[in-house]
């Protein structure tokens, strides 16, 4: 067992150990930190001297040696100024602000440290910015030579191109002749102009002479691209199709054709303005929006022949509609007019409501509109006022309204037609239900009941009062279909269920007797089958015909079982 002083030496072992570790830890710790700050400390360091690297003083004694005019010797001490600014004033400040650094890390201060550092971070990459800018600047004269010669050895490469196309396809600027010939000579003398500047070291000159060379021929080069296309479309493809639909346009009129809503006279004079004002404008070498305006113009015209197939298509259909509107309209005023005549007997036979006959009327108005319409129409298609596709879509609404005017009529008629169908059907079905009744009625007779059941005389009572009210209903003028409709259907339901009351008891009635005449066999030889005998002959005298027959089937049981099933197949 541990003694309590050995226990506390092992505790005081541990917490000697536990603050060596934490010392040992935050000794580390600050350590690397430190390493950390010093290492950006250096680094902020080397980039301030990166600032002004030897290349700029470099660069501008390279300058200073081609100096030859006074914009160039500005440019120069101007670039002098800046580098003295960034060398005396800016890097001064640099290296005051990193003693600064040095000091506050020096005294541990790391929390001011780290923003200073940032601070000098941004001041650093702000002055290194401007020298850059000024290197690339001076850069832009020690370097122009050799970046301007290769430029223009491109551009020489692109402009034999473009004089090996034109003199090989010459026939294809046959209008272009004279000013692209002045514009050949334009970028020769800009060629000689560029070799004399660069022999006179006016490097401030050559900039803007390489860009007007590479303006004027890459100018050149959309010309020698375009300009074929824009002479074929202005002097031969569209002039032959406005040709061609000129003739079109001329021969469908003849035909009877209203073309006027196309406006082709009107667009074919702009069209020529604006082939004239692109061809004054390619004749200054200008081919803005050229290719578009006539590709669309091109395609203004292709589109005239789908008019032109769309209005002799709308010519077919009128026609075709002007002979089918005028006959169906003729024949549905014709069935109108003989509804019409109709329509007093039809009231008087049948009880027709106000809106049965407001439909009637509502349809003559319709047929008499349709025909208005249709003349109107008519007219303006002899007068030449509207285009076929107009006027078949005019005649296209009209035959939607001739269609739906024949739908009501026909289903006026068929409303109507179904009043003296259903009158006929109420006649024949009375015969029928007559037929039944008296069929029910000799069947009681034909079989002789003991007693007649209750049940028969109230069923037959009530249909016969409900055959009485369907033949007065017949017999009515004007005719209520609805009601002879209810009425029918109540006496035949009357008449089937006497019908089928009357078929039950009679055949249960025999069979009942055949089971106590079957039974009677039985009688001497067992008295519980006699006795089930005489309460069934009971029943049966009292008109009990089911219960009759539910005794006698009993009691034969008794002596010859299953003799129910063979009974009962007997009955069916």
């Amino acid at each position: 067992m541990i003694s309590k002083t050995t226990f506390i030496l092992i505790g005081i072992l541990y917490y000697i150990l536990t603050v060596l570790i934490i010392v040992l830890v935050l000794n580390w710790l600050n350590k690397r930190e430190k390493k950390k700050y010093k290492d950006e400390i250096n680094t902020l360091e080397r980039d301030k001297n990166l600032i002004v690297g030897a290349s700029i003083l470099s660069e501008l004694n390279k300058v200073s040696a081609l100096i030859n005019n006074e914009e160039l010797q500005k440019k120069y001490d101007n670039w002098v100024l800046r580098l003295k600014d960034i060398k005396e004033v800016e890097i001064p400040k640099i290296t005051d602000a990193l003693i600064e650094i040095e000091d506050i890390f020096e005294e541990k201060d790391y929390k001011t440290l780290k923003k200073k550092i940032v601070d000098l971070e941004l001041d650093i990459a702000y002055v290194k910015t401007k020298s850059n800018f000024l290197l690339d600047e001076v850069r832009e004269i020690t370097l122009s030579e050799e970046k301007n010669r290769e430029t223009i050895t491109k551009l020489k490469s692109d402009y034999r191109n473009i004089l090996n196309k034109y003199h090989n396809n010459k026939d294809e600027y046959n209008m272009l002749e004279k000013p692209l010939e002045l514009q050949f000579e334009n970028v020769d003398k800009l060629f000689s102009t560029f070799e004399r500047a660069m022999e006179q070291n006016e490097y401030t000159e050559v900039g803007k002479i390489v860009k007007a060379i590479t303006d004027t021929i890459g100018n050149l080069k959309v010309v020698i691209e375009e300009a074929p296309s824009i002479i074929l479309m202005g002097q031969k493809l569209i002039p032959d199709k406005i040709e061609d639909i000129i003739k079109i346009k001329d021969r469908m009129q003849k035909e009877g054709y209203n073309l006027d809503y196309l406006n082709i006279e009107y667009n074919v004079a702009e069209t020529d303005k604006k082939i004239s004002d692109i061809f004054a404008r390619l004749n200054v070498l200008n081919l803005e929006d050229s290719v578009f305006e006539l590709k669309t113009m091109l395609d203004y015209f292709d589109s005239l022949y789908q008019n032109f197939d769309k209005e002799r298509l709308a010519r077919k259909f009128f026609e075709d509609y002007q002979r089918s509107i005028l006959l169906k309209a003729n024949k549905l005023e014709k069935i109108s007019s003989d509804l019409n005549r109709k329509i007093d007997n039809l009231r008087y036979s049948y009880d027709l409501s106000d809106e049965d006959v407001q439909v009637l009327t509502d349809i003559d108005a319709s047929i008499f509109e349709i025909k208005d319409d249709y003349n109107r129409i008519i007219e303006l298609h002899r007068s030449k006022t509207l285009a076929y596709s107009r006027l078949h879509k005019e005649m296209e609404i009209l035959n939607a309204k001739l269609l739906k005017t024949e739908e009501k009529l026909e289903q006026t008629l068929r409303s109507l037609a179904s009043l003296k169908e259903d009158e006929k059907r109420a006649r024949e079905q009375l015969e029928e239900i007559k037929k039944i009744l008296g069929e029910a009625k000799n069947n009681f007779s034909s079989f002789k009941l003991p007693v007649t059941p209750k049940n028969f005389y109230v069923e037959l009572s009530e249909a016969s009062s409900a055959l009485s009210d369907m033949m007065d209903e017949l017999q009515k003028r004007p005719i209520s279909i609805k009601t002879l409709n209810t009425r029918v259907d109540t006496a035949r339901d009357l008449t089937l269920k006497v019908y089928n009351t009357t078929k039950e008891t009679i055949k249960t009635a025999k069979m009942a007797e055949m089971a106590i005449v079957y039974g009677n066999r039985y009688r001497a030889m067992h008295k519980d089958v006699e006795l089930g005998l005489v309460k069934a002959e009971s029943a049966f005298n009292k008109g009990n015909f089911k219960n009759s027959l539910e005794l006698a089937i009993n009691a034969i049981n008794i002596v010859e079982p299953g003799i129910h099933k063979r009974l009962i197949e007997e009955y069916k």
